[in-house]
């Protein structure tokens, strides 16, 4: 166990079971609000990250998370938004979870253990160094994640972590190390808190930040989103109206027309 095992420390806080909604309610956004200042001092190593990132996946490389539990279902949500709001190719950004994919929805026993299977879950993608690889685990030390970055640096495989501890061996083992430190958890010992909370800030981060890099935004819209529903198809035809004064139903007529607001301002030059 990590000498400063901060998510397992005690909470601030005790007799959560004698508080009132509001007490409850006001102490855990007091908690949380530690957060995005804990995030905000790893700045630097996450800029540092991105720009690996960026750079390999420019060169046809890809980015994969690994983690459990609460840390792998992070790391799931963020792979599954990138084809939505980016428009890049689902296999382009992949999050895996110890267990599979039942892993999702329901613990998998034991499955966080294995220190063989991560490799074994990559290789099925055929992983190679123009690959990075992300391992997230609060406490940095889930040997799924831990086995997966070491298995990934024998190849020649850069890897980032993500954890919430400090000193600990996800953030000794990997190459780009973050380690928002959130302190102690409401409940104790429950990441799925302000643990959680980082970890999803950081993967906005580093998602967004290097579909910017790739050119998935223009201005400061989704012009390579997928138009999946009525919803995004308004969106898109807005965006054309915004860029191009032409009215509503003209826009959305280019936008059907073409499929993407991006492909709609390359045909019109805008782009």
């Amino acid at each position: 166990m990590p000498i400063n095992n901060i998510t397992e420390q005690d909470s601030n806080h005790d007799h959560l079971e004698r508080m009132s909604t509001r007490e409850l309610l006001e102490a855990i956004n007091q908690e949380d609000q530690q957060v995005a200042m804990a995030v905000q001092k790893v700045l630097p190593e996450i800029e540092r990250l991105v720009d690996v990132i960026a750079e390999k996946m420019s060169n046809g490389g890809r980015l994969f998370y690994i983690g459990a539990g609460t840390s792998g279902r992070l790391g799931i949500l963020d792979a599954s938004e990138c084809p939505p709001t980016f428009g890049v190719a689902p296999g382009k950004v992949i999050g895996i979870i110890a267990g599979g994919d039942q892993a999702i929805r329901n613990a998998v026993e034991n499955a966080e253990d294995d220190t063989a299977q991560a490799i074994k879950d990559l290789e099925n993608y055929d992983i190679t160094d123009k690959d990075v690889v992300i391992g997230i685990a609060a406490s940095g030390r889930t040997p799924y994640v831990i086995g997966g970055l070491q298995a990934c640096q024998n190849r020649g495989i850069i890897t980032g972590g993500i954890t919430c501890n400090p000193g600990s061996k996800l953030d000794e083992i990997a190459h780009h190390s973050i380690v928002p430190v959130v302190g102690p958890e409401f409940v104790t010992g429950s990441s799925r808190m302000k643990a959680g909370t980082a970890q999803k800030m950081v993967l906005n981060m580093i998602s967004t930040s290097v579909m910017i890099k790739l050119g998935h935004i223009k201005g400061n819209k989704m012009i390579d989103m997928q138009l999946s529903n009525d919803k995004l198809v308004d969106r898109g035809t807005r965006m054309i109206m915004e860029a191009t004064r032409i009215d509503y139903e003209q826009s959305q007529e280019l936008l059907k027309k073409y499929g993407s607001v991006r492909a709609v301002l390359d045909h019109i030059g805008l782009c």
